[in-house]
């Protein structure tokens, strides 16, 4: 696997003008892996974006190394990064504990009245307190467990966002984003791992579901 980064190039306002939503961000990423475009196939990217140092980067992670001119399309040139992934994942132990990133789409089905098999109707989760509980209830079958701080798990919200999603022939919807940052104890490492290249939660295509883990004493 590979994980990548790219500068968006936010200088260049006009050529960035298509990135207005989370479409248009989804076809970039696509397009970063014109051998699945010409052979039609439809391969999940795990992708989103970030803010480090007062800057934007688009991260994505993949089976396959990206196009790096592709990548670079609305980045700044020279700022595209490709890393392999497959070490990192190796080494990871039951047990270690790692400072993550997360942005997700939380959300929750509720079953209407009277169907008893149902899954129910998702619905987003809209109050800080059910966005922190969402990641808790899905921390364990994801293998992972939050570090227990003084006053509760030692991680937080640092970001919400509803950002927008066209869809060709269909009205504009936004979805609920939010970003979770904190420390984290790998307890099932199986379950860990399908979790760092599967993505956690809903959207995946659209930017959410992506977790970056970094050892707790890095710099």
């Amino acid at each position: 696997m590979f994980l990548s980064r790219v500068e968006i190039d936010w200088r260049d306002r006009r050529r960035l003008q298509p990135l207005t939503h989370l479409g248009a961000f989804h076809d970039w990423v696509e397009q970063s892996f014109p051998s699945a475009v010409a052979t039609g196939a439809r391969p999940r990217h795990l992708w989103r974006r970030d803010v480090l140092g007062g800057r934007e980067y688009l991260l994505v992670l993949s089976d396959v190394r990206p196009d790096e001119s592709a990548l670079e399309r609305y980045g700044v040139p020279g700022s595209v990064q490709v890393k392999s992934y497959d070490r990192f994942l190796a080494a990871l132990t039951l047990g270690q504990r790692l400072r993550f990133r997360l942005t997700a789409n939380p959300t929750h089905a509720v079953k209407e009245s009277g169907d008893l098999k149902a899954r129910g109707k998702v619905y987003a989760h809209i109050g800080l307190p059910n966005q922190l509980q969402w990641l808790l209830d899905v921390a364990d079958r994801a293998g992972f467990a939050p570090v227990a701080g003084a006053t509760g798990p030692a991680f937080d919200i640092v970001n919400r966002d509803r950002p927008l999603l066209r869809h060709k022939g269909a009205r504009e919807v936004r979805l609920q984003q939010v970003t979770y940052e904190g420390l984290l104890e790998i307890t099932d490492l199986e379950r860990f791992r399908e979790t760092l290249t599967g993505g956690l939660g809903r959207e995946k295509a659209y930017g959410m579901g992506l977790m970056t883990v970094i050892p707790e004493d890095a710099e």
